[in-house]
């Protein structure tokens, strides 16, 4: 029985972290923002990669997602696939 209530605990984790991948909560990404702030908004990323101070972020995958780059800290750009 505990199995079977955490398998349901984790599928409830899984879809609502997918969630956050609207654009509503897109739109509320500003350039600026700090890492923190980002991941306050959308989760937290699937997978970063960082190259001399630039930090390329992604949540989602081919279907539906958001990329972000961060310079230091800080938002410097932003785009989106698939969200409505």
């Amino acid at each position: 029985m505990r199995f079977r209530s955490l398998v349901v605990m984790i599928i409830v984790l899984l879809i609502a972290g997918c969630g956050k991948l609207t654009m509503n909560n897109y739109n509320k990404l500003k350039l600026g923002m700090a890492y923190n702030e980002v991941v306050n908004t959308i989760g937290a990323p699937d997978k970063c990669s960082d190259v001399m101070g630039m930090r390329n972020c992604e949540w989602g995958n081919e279907k539906k997602s958001i990329n972000v780059t961060f310079a230091g800290d800080k938002v410097l750009f932003f785009t989106c696939n698939g969200l409505r």
